[in-house]
Parts: structure tokens; C-alpha cells; sequence
């Protein structure tokens, strides 16, 4: 399970409706309590591909996040994206690029007048939802 806070929810899909129709992107860290992942901080970091299909994290925001995370104690959980005009689901092209198959991937849609927002499970071609929770 992930648990995210309303506040970070609301900042990740204010982020990805300002980017629109580009996708937006960024990173989530946290810490994992048993089986469950705490997101405790999400990054908003350029998509430098500027694509309504696919992104690119920054290079140089993605390394200061990391640092950022280390210095506040965060594990790395994975990263979140925007589908300003498809599903919550893993494209293709998602699932080609998911290198690390203990990341979560988030996947926020905004197809449809309430966006949806999946956390996802990805090794190889299978994609599996996970359970996210927003308190």
C-alpha cells in the first residue's frame, strides 16, 4: 500500500493541470513501514522533452532531489507523471522504461473532468496496481 497526503495529491495534480498538455513529472520519497510505502515528500521536477506522450526527468533537479532526500533521511519510493489525455494506466512505453522494478510508478490522468491518480507495480511487461491510499 502507499499512503499520500491530500495536500501532496492536490499538489501533483495542480502541477500536472498548469503543465498540460505536456506531461508533467517528478519524484515521490518517503519511508517504508512493513509492506507499506509513506510518501512524505513529492518533487516536481521539467520534463525536458516537453511531449504530450512521454517525459524525461531533469537530470540536474533529479540528482538535487536525491541529495534533498538524504539529507532528510527519505528513501527513494519512485516517481509520478501526468497522462493529460489518456488513462492511469502504464503505456507501452512506461513499462519499457520502468528500470526498477521495487519503484512505484504514479500515473495521474486528467482525461476526464476528475483526475485519476495510480500507483503501479512494474517488472518487465506486467504492470500491477497498487493499493494508494490519500489521507
Amino acid at each position: 500500500m502507499i499512503k499520500l497526503k491530500r495536500s501532496d495529491y492536490e499538489k501533483i495534480v495542480a502541477h500536472a493541470k498548469k503543465e498540460a498538455p505536456i506531461e508533467a513529472c517528478g519524484l515521490i520519497a518517503g519511508r517504508l513501514d512493513g509492506d507499506d510505502k509513506i510518501v512524505e515528500k513529492v518533487y516536481i521536477l521539467t520534463n525536458t522533452d516537453h511531449a504530450e506522450e512521454h517525459f524525461t526527468l531533469d537530470p540536474k533537479e533529479q540528482l538535487m532531489a536525491i541529495k534533498d532526500m538524504r539529507a532528510l533521511g527519505l528513501t527513494p519510493l519512485g516517481n509520478w507523471h501526468s497522462h493529460p489525455v489518456s488513462p492511469s494506466r502504464p503505456s507501452d512505453e512506461d513499462k519499457r522504461l520502468a528500470y526498477d522494478s521495487s519503484a512505484s510508478y504514479m500515473i495521474l490522468s486528467l482525461m476526464d473532468e476528475e483526475p485519476v491518480l495510480n500507483s503501479f507495480h512494474i517488472e518487465g511487461d506486467t504492470a500491477e496496481k497498487e493499493e494508494l491510499v490519500t489521507v
